[in-house]
């Protein structure tokens, strides 16, 4: 498949109704183990589609901040064992991947050292990989990005300008997003997410949760992007 794409963005939508679905009643969070290996299949499908950027939201500020202690130390075990994996199996020399993790995660998860260790390594070993970029937002909230971001241009006196504004967000590096995929089969937004470089994108909001979200959901996903005509307003 041929698909005329540079930037993607995923929210991954559904995965504690999964884990109720399936069983998981008491501790619906151990759905995210399925919901990462959808991650790890998706990603590496765009990859293979040579689709440049691939955005995926992990999590936001406030999901983070009001999970109970459980379950948060579920979660960053398996975000450990995750980023462990992806370090040891050279997918990132393989396709020729940088990794970036953007929001407030350093600071919301100062207690685990050896996540935050875990992270500086692998974005310290692939800076210079240029081919791919995969930008994992954690901790991420659109609206504060904005805010931030002019609250930076009010301080240096500086003209809010477009370039200005792009040059000022956390996720300024990224270039406008062609499409973004939210599952769960509830179409709609979420906390501003990437409010600026979602202005002109593509939406895709399918029917299925996150777990069950494989590689040919993901498939059915850019054959439809395929056939839509982008008119960017006009």
């Amino acid at each position: 498949m041929k698909i005329s794409l540079r930037h993607i963005a995923i929210i991954p939508d559904g995965n504690r109704r999964w884990g109720r679905s399936h069983g998981y009643l008491a501790r619906p969070w151990e759905a995210y183990r399925e919901g990462v290996a959808r991650f790890r299949e998706v990603s590496e499908a765009a990859w293979e589609f040579k689709i440049p950027y691939f955005t995926f939201w992990a999590a936001s500020e406030n999901n983070l901040k009001k999970r109970r202690r459980v379950e948060m130390d579920f979660l960053l075990t398996l975000l450990k064992e995750e980023l462990e994996r992806e370090l040891n199996s050279g997918v990132f020399e393989k396709y020729n991947v940088r990794l970036s993790v953007v929001g407030r995660w350093r600071t919301i998860l100062k207690r685990r050292k050896d996540v935050i260790g875990l992270i500086d390594t692998i974005e310290k070993k692939t800076r210079n990989f240029k081919t791919h970029r995969l930008t994992v937002l954690l901790g991420y909230d659109g609206q504060e990005e904005m805010l931030e971001a002019v609250e930076s241009l009010r301080k240096s006196k500086t003209s809010a300008t477009g370039t200005a504004l792009t040059n000022a967000l956390w996720t300024g590096e990224l270039p406008p997003v062609d499409l973004v995929i939210r599952t769960g089969g509830e179409p709609h937004w979420s906390a501003g997410f990437l409010m600026w470089h979602t202005a002109n994108s593509q939406l895709y909001f399918p029917d299925v949760l996150w777990p069950e979200f494989d590689h040919k959901e993901f498939q059915k996903a850019l054959a439809d992007y395929g056939k839509r005509e982008r008119r960017f307003g006009k």
